[in-house]
């Protein structure tokens, strides 16, 4: 494996020219590296006065493992000394009551959906995890039990009285991160896990009465073959999941295996994961599950969850936590990111001293004009694999995405990645465009959003 970029890529000059399939996951736009401090830090009753508030989406971020894995760049760190929890608990309630405060009382103030991701939100002993709960609901407003609330866990941490909680406080969706059954592949990817212990976790998890199970897998892991891949499949499926996440292995600067050796070469490996892809999505198909989007496949008998990756297209999302991020219709804004551990620790450490004043305020991110608007309800409207519906783009902007992206369109069109839209109803990508949404999103990037990401100096 060798390292993959993060920064987007450009397309050739002819248009049959693909570029490599495999640049990025595009899961938000623009991507938190082209966020930058903003110097005004506008107050946070000013930036959501004039939104609507009546569907927002609530998240809270748990930045703690028990390990971190090889490929893993988000925002986490490794065990929680010193009663670290519980300070960020803390500080995770200063922040909701001063979100709460800016966001209003009023009756228009709503959450339609919440999640709880990481890091591991499990991570949280299961009287923390009730306190996670009691802030989401009593310092937020949102009714957890009324709402899809879906929470992210690992097979260590599942344990039964974790999972009772979350059962009992109104999750309705859990994902857990088995990437592989096999447990070669398991130690290649550094992630230090017996089959066993998660497939005991498995059972815990269909003991409880939470409704929808989530199993992510990873192609691309160094030694997999198309065997060892229809075993991981094969295991995950003997679970009846209600959904399932393939996801390709990258790998990033600063993680674990990116600083490890590169046996294949970048051709080669795009190559093999491509090849696994196709092999998993029609196993996947064969098996009664829908394609949602590259990565998401649903049983087609599986409860419906509310919004699907392409969540806050027109609704605000509110994010909790130091790795989150909040969405308003021309600001989009965080704490700092970071990848290098004793980054992210030290910012951890900032943000359980932030005080309330302090959380009023938004302090770095980045402005989403009328132009960035469109590319960003474009993109993760493009990626899934329903597509689009045209008169939704021509009622939110007063034009066509022919009229707005032209040449990204017939540059996508010669590649044979778009369907026909000859009905004018819908703009939806071919089976082979669906392959290749790691390489379409970025193509989609703004030269500015795009010369900021190549900016960043990963930290």
């Amino acid at each position: 494996m060798t390292t993959t970029a993060e920064a987007p890529g450009h397309a050739g000059t002819d248009p049959t020219d693909a570029p490599r399939p495999y640049q990025s996951y595009v899961y938000a736009y623009p991507h938190k590296t082209a966020y930058r401090p903003l110097p005004e830090r506008p107050a946070l009753s000013d930036l959501w006065r004039e939104e609507p508030k009546g569907a927002l989406s609530l998240y809270l971020h748990i930045p703690f493992c028990e390990v971190r894995c090889g490929f893993c760049n988000l925002f986490t760190r490794i065990g929680a000394p010193d009663e670290l929890t519980g300070r960020y608990l803390d500080a995770l309630e200063r922040q909701a009551v001063a979100v709460r405060e800016a966001l209003g009382d009023g009756p228009d103030v709503r959450f339609a959906n919440a999640a709880f991701g990481g890091g591991t939100p499990t991570f949280l002993d299961a009287d923390e995890l009730a306190r996670l709960c009691d802030i989401a609901e009593l310092r937020t407003g949102a009714d957890l039990r009324a709402v899809p609330l879906s929470v992210e866990t690992s097979p260590a941490t599942a344990t039964a009285d974790r999972l009772a909680v979350l059962a009992e406080r109104g999750t309705t969706r859990l994902s857990i991160g088995v990437q592989s059954f096999v447990d070669a592949e398991a130690r290649a990817a550094v992630r230090p896990q017996r089959r066993a212990d998660v497939e005991a976790a498995l059972t815990r998890i269909r003991d409880t009465d939470i409704p929808v199970l989530n199993i992510d897998l990873i192609y691309g892991i160094d030694g997999q073959t198309p065997s060892s891949w229809r075993t991981s499949l094969d295991a995950a499926l003997a679970w009846r999941p209600e959904e399932l996440y393939l996801y390709p292995l990258y790998v990033r600067p600063l993680t674990g295996l990116g600083r490890g050796a590169a046996p294949l070469t970048d051709r080669a490996w795009d190559d093999q994961r491509l090849r696994l892809y196709r092999q998993g999505r029609d196993h996947l198909l064969e098996h009664g599950y829908e394609q949602v989007s590259m990565r998401m496949f649903r049983r087609s008998d599986a409860p419906a969850q509310g919004p699907d990756d392409y969540a806050c297209q027109t609704d605000g999302m509110i994010g909790l936590g130091c790795g989150a991020r909040s969405y308003t219709s021309s600001l989009h804004y965080s704490f700092e990111y970071a990848v290098d551990m004793r980054e992210i620790r030290a910012i951890i450490d900032g943000y359980t001293a932030t005080t309330s004043e302090e959380f009023a305020r938004a302090r770095h991110g980045r402005r989403v004009d009328g132009r960035e608007a469109r590319r960003r309800h474009l993109l993760q409207s493009l990626l899934q694999a329903e597509g689009m519906p045209l008169d939704d783009y021509r009622t939110r902007f007063g034009a066509g995405p022919f009229d707005d992206f032209p040449a990204e369109l017939a540059v996508f069109a010669a590649r044979g990645w778009l369907e026909p839209w000859d009905d004018g109803v819908r703009l939806r990508l071919t089976p082979e465009g669906l392959a290749h949404s790691d390489a379409l999103g970025p193509e989609l990037f703004s030269p500015e959003v795009r010369a900021a990401m190549a900016a960043y100096e990963p930290r």
